[in-house]
């Protein structure tokens, strides 16, 4: 995937409606500081088009990035930030859930988590929102660079039986430090992409 054009087209908030979007939306969702900004970035090969913080709980939006005229990158509300109140979690969480049921061009979740450690109760929430709304989430496991290289197939394991994935749910180490990852999450989006293209033409 080569990425030529991307803008931040869409911001929507807990009282906007989802945009009609007629392209295929690909969406990231993860927990505040699981480094879902750093992740987007590096897919775009921006610095810092999406917004990182040191202060979890920054993306309070649904915010859709256009990809080349072709696609949209969604990154969602992070979750579990326990410093905000309960009502502001409540509405991050209807604004993920609404996406899930109601984007009609929604192909393909990401959800990340972190490799350090097994994955949170609110992720183990998320993935299961993602599968009942029909879904097959691909999981990405973050700061990877913070383990060591023998730990890694532990990790993922655990990860995988944390979330009561089964044994078909790919599982991607990811780091933004080395970019390790990166052409494995290409490679499914190109096959999104690869996938629009031949319904389009069976159409014609």
């Amino acid at each position: 995937m080569i990425i030529k054009n991307v803008s931040l087209e869409t911001v929507c908030g807990i009282t906007s409606r989802l945009p009609e979007n007629t392209r295929p939306e690909v969406a990231f969702a993860g927990r505040s500081n699981v480094g879902k900004s750093s992740l987007i970035n590096v897919l775009m090969n921006r610095k810092a088009l999406a917004r990182t913080s040191a202060q979890p709980g920054k993306t309070q939006t649904v915010n859709y990035y256009n990809i080349n005229n072709a696609l949209y990158f969604v990154d969602l509300p992070g979750y579990g930030y326990a410093k905000a109140g309960e009502g502001i979690r409540a509405q991050w969480g209807k604004m993920v859930e609404d996406y899930l049921y109601r984007s009609r061009q929604l192909r393909q979740i990401f959800l990340l988590v972190d490799i350090r450690h097994d994955p949170s109760a609110n992720d183990r929430v998320m993935y299961d929102w993602i599968c009942r709304s029909g879904r097959k989430p691909v999981v990405v496991a973050t700061k990877l660079d913070k383990i060591k290289r023998s730990q890694i197939r532990k990790q993922v394991e655990a990860v995988r039986t944390a979330l009561g994935a089964d044994a078909g749910t790919t599982v991607i180490p990811f780091s933004a430090v080395t970019k390790q990852g990166k052409e494995e999450i290409y490679e499914i989006i190109d096959r999104v992409l690869l996938g629009e293209e031949q319904e389009i033409s069976s159409r014609k």
